[in-house]
Parts: structure tokens; C-alpha cells; sequence
């Protein structure tokens, strides 16, 4: 008989397990701390759109509180690396364990030049991995430059405009043969061989790898064994039980975007394993798993504002199952259709998602400005002053001189009320 919990218990394993179940340290937050929580997450979403801050550096927070940014910089761009980039939800930092088990798993055609001549391809890909392998980290623009005109011989009208180099560049790095050594200030991906990027034990020896830029520039492990795709699967999926705490098959699947039939495969080998418990909870009406690493605390206490693309609200329909919270990011919504607004942050207090704020940091005129704010049914009395505690932090951390709340949204008044109440920063 599988074991039975409550919601609440349930919303409190999954809080636990992403780290949003305590107050956070009064300690400053050490290297050790972000890279706990990195390993804790497995992978955090990047994003270009900077609005308020990158993506990638909003879990952190949510998390951890005012923290150095640089840290992250660190652990991506330095060596032995703590994280790196590549596919995993969408543009993800993963840690490099799962970078193999990955590129065996996704299949994002639609990024590269899948659907250039194969020959023309295998062309310009040899002259994109040996200029990476002849000089330093190059962006896709100064690849171009330095390859001279490189133009597909039979263009076709694909997606975003992109040139054969950069095309090309795409297709290596969903392969696996490239990676990002960095990023420009303006958040251009600077490529490397990924053989540079990551130890020789780590790096992938893939055929197709081999196939498509005719042997140049493959990474140290090239030839080794073909890669068990089914143990890749299996490892992917218990690191997003892990992270998860508790779930559905579509949820672990969803964390990696890994397919489901292969996802639903290797929840059953955990199952035999002892590493997933099958559980029911009141109220979430699909076959659920636990994992066994998975954390019960008697009480949640936490506070967080939570990006639009924070792991735990990743999956719309759990997060609506498992809180009651219905999310929409409505950044490609017209103006005039949007309900709540342009950037809009979930507000978890203790166990619930009890609040929604429309955010945006005006650098030039040193705030940060709450555009609009609602209140969920149900939340609790104190939600408007823990959220003005929470958007201080949050402005300290920007380094914004003050707070100014917009007279949109139900909660708005109260929040400005609890805002003016605060010590100046």
C-alpha cells in the first residue's frame, strides 16, 4: 500500500527539496553556499531577458538572499567547473555530471542545421572547430569575421535570421563538440571546443559528433563506447526526482525535457530499485512518487520572490496542483490582453504562493519599481509586510536606492503602506 500524504505535506517535501523550505542564513553567503545550491537544483534556466536581473542569477536569490553574482561567474567560466552551459529545460547552466547523459537524450533540431546540405555543413564545421581549436574563445560574430563569407549554397527561410556560421555553431553545441567558454556583456555565448571546457574523462566521444564535422576537433573520449542511453535516462531522471522531492513522471521528465516514454521507463527501474516510493496525496489525483532522499520538515519558513523560469515553477500544472497557483508568463502576451503584467514574480511565503508582483529595476533612476500587485485568495494578513521585506532584500541586492509601488493590483495600497514602513535603504 503505497503511503498517503496531505497536500500540505506534500508542497512541504517539495519545498525542502529546491530549498525553500527555511529562513534563509543571516550569514553573508559563502561560494560553498551558491555551489550547495547549485548541486541542490542540478540546473537553473537562462534567459536573455533582463528586466530585473538574468534568469540564471534570480534562483540564487530566492534562495540564498543578497549574494555576490561574480561567484557564479566563477564556477562557470573557470576550471575544475561547477556548472556549464547546454540544453537541459531550455538553455540551461547544468552541472557537467549530466552533460554526457544529455547530449545522448536531447534533440533540439530546430536549433541548428539540421536542415542545411550535409556536405556544406560538414564544410563549415571543420572550419569552425579548427579555428576554436587554433585561438581563443570566439562569439559567432567574430567566428563569421574570421572565417570570412560563408553563405549556404541553397538557403532556406528558417527561424531567427541566423547565418551559416552561427547555424553551424548551434548545431555543434547541441552535438556537444562546443561549448560556452562565457558570455559577452550583452549576453553573447563565447564558444570554446568543449574539450577545453571540461576534463578528458568527461568529455563525449559521439559518432554523430564525428559524422558531421568529418573527425576534426572531436573531444578527448571520441571513439570510446557506445553511451547507454537507457542508464543516461535513469540518471537524468533520478537527479530530477531528487529535485523535485516528490512528483509525476510528466514532472521529472519535464525538468531535463526528457522524453516520457523513455522518463516513465526509468521512474519504474527506481521504483525497483528502492530509489522512488510510490505515495498518493489528497487531492493530487496522478500516480505521484517520492524520492528517497526526499525531506519531510514538520514546518515550512521560507520567504522567496521566485523568477518566471525558477525550477520550481517550472511545470505549470504541478505548480497548480501542488499550490493552487495558476501561472501564466505573459512577456508575449499583447500590453493590453496581459492580466497581471510584463515580469511577473510568484511571492511564496512559508507554504503557500500567497501573492504575484510585476517587476522591473529602472537602473538609471536607481528603483525598483512594483508595476503591479495582486494578492491570491486566501493570503494570509501579513502577506503585504513580509512582501515589502522581501522586495528591500531584493533592491539591496540590485543595488537600487528605493522602492516605488505602482496603485495596480488589489494588494497595491497595503503594499505601499508596508513599503513607506521600512527602514530607508
Amino acid at each position: 500500500m503505497p503511503a498517503s500524504l496531505s497536500l500540505k505535506q506534500a508542497r512541504r517535501i517539495a519545498l525542502a527539496a529546491q530549498g525553500l523550505d527555511k529562513v534563509r542564513p543571516a550569514a553573508p553567503v559563502s561560494a560553498r553556499a551558491v555551489g550547495r545550491t547549485f548541486a541542490r537544483l542540478q540546473l537553473v534556466q537562462i534567459d536573455s531577458v533582463n528586466v530585473l536581473a538574468r534568469s540564471h542569477y534570480l534562483p540564487f536569490f530566492s534562495r540564498l538572499g543578497n549574494y555576490d553574482r561574480s561567484i557564479l561567474h566563477r564556477m562557470a567560466g573557470t576550471r575544475p567547473r561547477r556548472m556549464m552551459e547546454y540544453w537541459a529545460h531550455e538553455a540551461s547552466f547544468i552541472r557537467p555530471e549530466h552533460f554526457r547523459d544529455l547530449v545522448i537524450w536531447q534533440n533540439r533540431s530546430w536549433v541548428g542545421a539540421h536542415a542545411m546540405d550535409p556536405q556544406f555543413r560538414s564544410e563549415v564545421a571543420q572550419r569552425v572547430l579548427q579555428a576554436l581549436a587554433d585561438g581563443p574563445p570566439l562569439t559567432a560574430g567574430e567566428l563569421t569575421v574570421r572565417l570570412g563569407h560563408v553563405e549556404e549554397r541553397a538557403r532556406d527561410n528558417w527561424g531567427w535570421n541566423w547565418n551559416a556560421v552561427k547555424r553551424v555553431l548551434e548545431h555543434l553545441f547541441e552535438e556537444g563538440l562546443v561549448s560556452a567558454a562565457s558570455r559577452t556583456d550583452s549576453f553573447e555565448r563565447r564558444y570554446t571546443l568543449t574539450a577545453r571546457v571540461l576534463p578528458p574523462t568527461a568529455a563525449p566521444g559521439l559518432a554523430t559528433g564525428a559524422g558531421l564535422a568529418g573527425g576534426a576537433g572531436l573531444p578527448a573520449g571520441a571513439g570510446a563506447a557506445e553511451p547507454d542511453a537507457a542508464a543516461a535516462m535513469v540518471r537524468l531522471i533520478d537527479a530530477a526526482a531528487l529535485a523535485h522531492g516528490i512528483g509525476t513522471v510528466r514532472c521529472f521528465a519535464d525538468y531535463f525535457r526528457s522524453p516520457l516514454r523513455a522518463a516513465a521507463a526509468a521512474v519504474e527501474q527506481l521504483v525497483g530499485t528502492g530509489r522512488l516510493e510510490p505515495v498518493t496525496v489528497a487531492g493530487w489525483n496522478r500516480p505521484l512518487y517520492r524520492h528517497v532522499e526526499a525531506r519531510l520538515p514538520r514546518t515550512a519558513s521560507g520567504r522567496a520572490l521566485l523568477s518566471p523560469f525558477d525550477s520550481l515553477v517550472f511545470e505549470r500544472r504541478r505548480l497548480e496542483e501542488l499550490f493552487g497557483f495558476h501561472y501564466r508568463l505573459e512577456i508575449y502576451t499583447p500590453e493590453a490582453k496581459r492580466r497581471y503584467g510584463y515580469y511577473v514574480l510568484p511571492f511564496l511565503l512559508r507554504d503557500g504562493i500567497v501573492a504575484r508582483v510585476d517587476l522591473k529595476a529602472d537602473r538609471a533612476a536607481g528603483s525598483l519599481l512594483v508595476r503591479s500587485s495582486h494578492a491570491e485568495p486566501g493570503a494570509p494578513a501579513d502577506t503585504a509586510v513580509e512582501l515589502a521585506e522581501e522586495l528591500q532584500l531584493m533592491a539591496e541586492w540590485l543595488e537600487l536606492d528605493r522602492i516605488a509601488v505602482a496603485p495596480v493590483g488589489a494588494l497595491a495600497a497595503a503594499l505601499a503602506q508596508a513599503v513607506d514602513g521600512l527602514h530607508p535603504l
